[in-house]
């Protein structure tokens, strides 16, 4: 589409919104970089991603030259597929877009910038509390500077430019309004992602390919050095330590509403004697349950996001209206923490020193601590990576072990009287370990030991990072357990004998694929066993595949296993740390 056009139909459209998908797929990182309101979980242009990729898809599906009908498919494929704030935010400024382009088969400049306002609105309903600072606040400054424009623009792409400028002074001006954003460095993320949309417009329009930078024209001079799109470069006096991701300089228990929850809402109407759906109604009584809330209806459906901390509750009162569908719950603290712990590793990666003296069942921990502390934590795991990972997220001492070197029951007491705690957690991380650990908790009398039954180090990196330091030991307990049984474990390892197991036909050197303690497959080659170990693992709601790669993994092979998720599991994040473990060639968790 490099020819400049008065007007454009559906077909234009399609080939925008196509543009506009690409162009924020491939920014996704730089998106959930910036990702620090209304919770610092890193996950933004993730949603914003996955949002505009259900409405696409639906765009095919349902492809029209007439401009209306188009961006009707579009905004339904969007509201589907909306996830998270910035999800649902931009299925609304399409919303409103295809409202009011719905009878036209061709928009002018003055009725594209119209739609761009209608959007606007639409989406500042949707919101109850709209904050400035945000998305809201880019897509409202470029719809204005679009009306104001439209009747002197010549052309779609002239009026393009317009908007796009507009929207990066904006995007700009965001830490000025949003002071958490000027805290941490950043702009908006979601605002950030919306300029990408636009840079695809921009690129479908002239058949030019040069904005993917141009949200970096602008810096805002508060910032200093800071550049859109890009992290703060604070003078420090340790420049080194400087956090990488923007979530890392925010605080886990800075959360007041933990839980993501978002589910569609098919409307039954008298499901509930007595009981009318009206949406202010229904939007003001969820609101008591959270912040972040979104309440779209649409015929006889209605879109529920919010940030909650008991989201039972809200689905109840939901559920009087009709059945629940696509339910996504996700607890933003663990998101939180885990971003923490990726970060607190990679500096640890980077200072951490080799103790030339280790011990054949060593212990790796930080300097002895003289002041007694609540908590405690002795783990056990086997390769330097897994070590410093343990390390970084808090674990006082790590013994050195596995499936080949089992710490002892004295292992573990010597390592519980090395710390100076009331409350010590133990997570043995493999189940022929688990006894030993328990009979230490039995031998120790002056300090409360919680055995947490981790089979495996997916498991007790799930319990770490479920562990809050502001709840007490039993809310704590509780947590870690529930959280070794929602990770699914696989390991990847090769075998020494022929054998018959379950009913799988084992030979000398196969390679076998092991989840949650069973084999369930057994082949000739790596490739084969991590492809199927995998099929099994990942079903339609995992989110993240994180990989640990051991020390007989070579760069190919795991080359070979990143190509096979992403194009397999196009929707899957996949996280790869170097675990350094023997025996398993590579560690698995799917959450």
């Amino acid at each position: 589409m490099s020819k400049r056009l008065i007007s454009i139909n559906g077909n234009d459209f399609i080939a925008m919104m196509m543009s506009a998908s690409k162009h924020l797929s491939r920014n996704v990182n730089k998106v959930n970089g910036l990702n620090v309101f209304p919770v610092p979980d890193g996950d933004t242009g993730t949603n914003m991603n996955l949002t505009l990729t259900s409405g696409v898809e639906e765009l095919s599906r349902r492809p029209s030259a007439h401009i209306g009908k188009a961006a009707e498919a579009l905004s339904k494929g969007l509201l589907m597929g909306a996830r998270g704030n910035s999800g649902v935010i931009l299925s609304q400024l399409f919303r409103g877009f295809a409202k009011s382009v719905h009878d036209y088969e061709t928009i002018n400049c003055v009725q594209f910038a119209a739609a761009l306002q209608q959007g606007v609105e639409t989406a500042y309903k949707a919101v109850v509390k709209p904050v400035e600072g945000t998305v809201l606040t880019v897509s409202k400054d470029a719809a204005k500077a679009a009306i104001a424009f439209a009747k002197r623009a010549q052309t779609i792409d002239e009026l393009m430019v317009e908007v796009l400028d507009k929207g990066k002074e904006s995007l700009a001006h965001t830490p000025d309004l949003l002071p958490v954003l000027k805290q941490v460095g950043v702009v908006d993320a979601g605002g950030q992602g919306l300029i990408h949309v636009y840079e695809g417009f921009m690129e479908a329009l002239t058949g030019e390919s040069d904005y993917d930078h141009a949200s970096d024209a602008v810096i805002p001079e508060a910032l200093g050095a800071f550049q859109v799109g890009a992290f703060a470069q604070k003078p420090q006096v340790n420049p080194g330590h400087e956090p990488e991701r923007a979530q890392a300089k925010l605080a886990t228990e800075d959360i007041v509403f933990g839980y993501c929850t978002e589910f569609l809402v098919n409307m039954i109407p008298g499901k509930t004697k007595g009981l009318v759906f009206n949406e202010e109604d229904f939007r003001t009584e969820l609101s008591k349950h959270g912040d972040s809330l979104l309440v779209v209806a649409d015929d006889d459906l209605v879109k529920v996001h919010i940030h909650a901390e008991y989201p039972g509750n809200v689905m109840t009162i939901a559920q009087q209206y009709g059945d629940l569908a696509r339910i996504k719950i996700e607890n933003m603290r663990d998101q939180h923490t885990h971003i923490l712990m990726e970060e607190a590793m990679e500096q640890q990666q980077k200072q951490v020193s080799k103790t030339a003296d280790a011990q054949p069942v060593a212990a790796v921990t930080a300097a002895p601590q003289e002041d007694r502390k609540p908590y405690g934590f002795v783990s056990v795991a086997a390769g330097e990576g897994i070590t410093e990972i343990f390390s970084s997220v808090g674990v006082d001492v790590v013994l050195s072990g596995g499936q080949t070197m089992n710490p002892s029951t004295q292992d573990f007491v010597n390592a519980i009287e090395r710390i100076h705690a009331d409350t010590i957690y133990l997570l043995p991380n493999n189940s022929n370990i688990v006894m030993a650990a328990k009979q230490a908790a039995e031998l120790t009398e002056d300090k409360e030991i919680i055995v947490i039954p981790s089979k495996t180090i997916p498991q007790g990196m799930a319990a770490i990072l479920a562990f809050q330091e502001s709840s007490n030991a039993e809310k704590n307990t509780d947590a870690m357990m529930q959280s070794i049984q929602h990770v699914r474990s696989g390991q990847v390892t090769h075998s020494v004998r022929d054998t018959s197991i379950d009913g799988i036909e084992i030979k000398l050197g196969d390679f076998m694929g092991i989840q949650d303690g069973k084999i369930i497959c057994s082949e000739g080659t790596l490739a084969a066993a991590t492809k199927s170990l995998l099929d099994q693992m990942i079903d339609e709601g995992s989110e993240i595949v994180t990989i640990l790669t051991g020390e007989e993994a070579t760069d190919e092979d795991t080359g070979v296993i990143l190509a096979y998720i992403k194009e397999m599991y196009p929707e899957v994040e996949v996280e790869l740390h170097d675990g350094g473990q023997p025996v398993y060639y590579y560690l698995f968790s799917v959450e």
